[in-house]
């Protein structure tokens, strides 16, 4: 059995084994972990640790924007000011979260719509569409879609505590960008699927939802604000006959049902030290109902712990969540305080019989 074999075997929950996924490496770790196990790259990496999926990433890897005079998501209107004011002021990404974005001061419904949103026109699958082929000739199943952070996204254009302010004030407009948005990447993922949707896997979709002690909206605001647009996306990678695995960081056991209910299969990354997010909690509720994939604690075992320490707590995960149950760190970023030895240690007891 090859890595995409029993990765939909522990998917569709008949698995009798648990599975292993590397990550991705964040690139100042690349080259510590590269040297270790004695790999050229990330892909030799992941085949070497027996990850059983890899995420192909058309943003970050495969270079999906065909455009150069601006980003595909552009909260500081660089286009319009042609990076000038940005560059000269020495006022970048971080700008946006002090409510400088382009709609911080925006009441004007149609300005938001007249907008220059992204379109499915400028992007380019071709990189995304090999590494696709690369994965599924080498065994391992598929991760792919657009990332679709429509709640990050979505307050980039605000700043981050404007558009919590808007989404009580002036609800229409947060909807708006959302809405425009979510409409991007459902028509890349539309094109994406169509072209190469019987190679892909799973759906991997990225929206961040939690801090370190609970959500950073309300389940209410969560249900009005985000999960009609996370339906869309699910439901349209559902018609490709897709799996739908899901990334959010941080305390989301609030809405855990909530995303179970629209479709989501396997839920990632389980950031273990966050309120209500152990093992055991989890387990008790949702066992059988939805795939867990990470739960391996990064904030303090995988740095600061030995590789006798991380053995330990994967053989007492897998314990708690069973065979259908993908071992990966609690978030897939493996920083570079991470010994390479911690990661191998994970890999073998994830592996164990």
């Amino acid at each position: 059995m090859n890595g995409r074999e029993h990765f939909r075997e522990i998917v569709e929950r008949r698995s009798g084994r648990c599975g292993f996924w590397h990550g991705v490496p964040h690139d100042d770790s690349k080259p510590a972990l590269h040297s270790y196990f004695g790999v050229k790259d990330d892909f030799e990496l992941g085949l070497k640790l027996g990850s059983v999926c890899r995420y192909v990433r058309p943003e970050e890897d495969c270079r999906l924007w065909r455009r150069t005079d601006y980003p595909m998501f552009d909260p500081m209107n660089m286009a319009a000011r042609k990076n000038a004011v940005v560059q000269s002021s020495g006022k970048g990404y971080g700008a946006i979260m002090h409510g400088e974005a382009v709609f911080a001061d925006c009441e004007d419904i149609e300005a938001i719509h007249n907008y220059h949103w992204p379109t499915v026109d400028d992007c380019d699958f071709t990189e995304t569409v090999r590494e696709i082929d690369r994965t599924v000739e080498a065994g391992q199943a598929v991760l792919c879609s657009t990332w679709g952070s429509i709640f990050s996204n979505t307050w980039n254009f605000f700043g981050m505590e404007n558009c919590m302010v808007k989404m009580l004030g002036e609800p229409d407009l947060v909807k708006a960008v959302t809405g425009h948005l979510t409409d991007f990447y459902l028509a890349a993922n539309g094109a994406l699927f169509s072209e190469a949707g019987k190679s892909i896997d799973s759906m991997f979709i990225g929206i961040d939802l939690g801090s370190q002690m609970d959500l950073l909206v309300s389940p209410q605001t969560f249900e009005e604000f985000l999960l009609p647009f996370i339906k869309k996306l699910i439901d349209q990678a559902r018609s490709y006959g897709l799996h739908i695995t899901m990334h959010s960081c941080g305390s989301i056991y609030r809405v855990i049902p909530q995303l179970i209910a629209v479709g989501v299969e396997v839920l990632h990354p389980i950031q273990a030290l966050a309120k209500n997010m152990d093992a055991e909690g989890l387990a008790e509720k949702y066992k059988g109902k939805v795939v867990f994939m990470g739960g391996i604690d990064t904030q303090r075992l995988l740095p600061f712990g030995t590789p006798g320490e991380v053995k330990a707590e994967v053989r007492r995960v897998k314990k708690i969540l069973g065979p259908n149950y993908i071992v990966c760190a609690s978030h897939e970023t493996l920083l570079p305080n991470v010994p390479p030895e911690n990661v191998a240690a994970m890999m073998e007891a994830a592996l164990e019989e």
